[in-house]
């Protein structure tokens, strides 16, 4: 039922708005947020085709999404990927997905509240901070960043890049992982902590390109934090919980990821094939 819904949504409301988000995002004012974008959630919202990602497991009584399974799911992310904004418009884009399900999933009451509402609400949007670039980050034991406790307050410092999502107007928080016990086991200095942005001492430094694109509004920035101090009840789960947290968040995401990039590859595909029959 919900695959031909978003097939139907795609095809009356997303593929239709395609030039208009592409004409904003060669304009000048490239770094806001489309306006068609927004109202295009409001729709999808309207119509029950929100959240779709959150797993059954997590919503007993499917009050937060549609009750499917990670595998009902990444039929209709196959759907979304054809069109690069298409999973915003349904609150099933990323990083948030993968930080709402951190929350869902680890968060305390108090971070659900201030964080995880909004997020489904679709009102904020969210980054995730890991990847630096003086050190090999695909494995996380090389991070150098600090969460360092200090009183009632965990301080952060450290440089960050390739944090997708930091540049949106509407990012509000940004799940940093960082070490805050160096002499503990290898997997267990690691923690993750909730940095509200903006914050002093966190700066934006430049956005980063793939393949010579930015993914204005979206983004993906080089970030320096400097004695970033964020209360105590930030952090998440606890200290050396860090790559457990990883684990449980990139686990579903890499199946939204690969499902949507296979949808944007037939996509591409069946370009060809026209392109070529023409």
């Amino acid at each position: 039922e919900y695959l031909v819904r978003v097939k139907k949504f795609m095809k009356d409301h997303v593929y239709p708005a395609e030039a208009e988000v592409l004409k904003h995002q060669l304009g000048t004012s490239r770094w806001s947020v489309p306006k068609v974008i927004e109202d295009l959630k409001t729709k999808a919202k309207a119509e029950g085709l929100w959240n779709l990602w959150v797993p059954a497991d997590l919503d007993p009584g499917c009050k937060l999404g549609a009750g499917l399974t990670n595998e009902e799911y990444a039929a209709l992310a196959e759907v979304m990927g054809a069109v690069p904004f298409a999973s915003e418009v349904f609150n099933c884009g990323a990083p948030d997905t993968g930080n709402m399900e951190v929350l869902l999933k680890y968060g305390s009451a108090e971070q659900k509240a201030l964080y995880l509402t909004p997020l489904l609400d679709g009102t904020i949007r969210s980054c995730f901070a890991m990847t630096e670039p003086a050190v090999a980050s695909s494995d996380a034991t090389n991070i150098t960043a600090s969460i360092n406790r200090r009183g009632d307050s965990y301080v952060v410092n450290g440089r960050k890049w390739w944090t997708s999502g930091a540049l949106d107007p509407r990012c509000k928080i940004c799940i940093v992982m960082g070490k805050t016990d160096t002499s503990a086991a290898k997997h267990q200095q690691q923690s993750m902590v909730l940095v509200p942005m903006p914050s002093d001492g966190l700066d934006i430094l430049r956005p980063l390109t793939v393949f010579g694109y930015d993914d204005a509004p979206h983004g993906h920035a080089e970030v320096l934090f400097k004695d970033v101090t964020v209360p105590a009840s930030h952090l998440i789960l606890g200290e050396g919980r860090g790559f457990e947290i990883a684990q449980g968040r990139l686990g579903p995401g890499r199946i939204h990821h690969c499902m949507r990039l296979i949808g944007m590859c037939e996509r591409a595909l069946a370009l060809h094939c026209k392109r070529a029959l023409g």
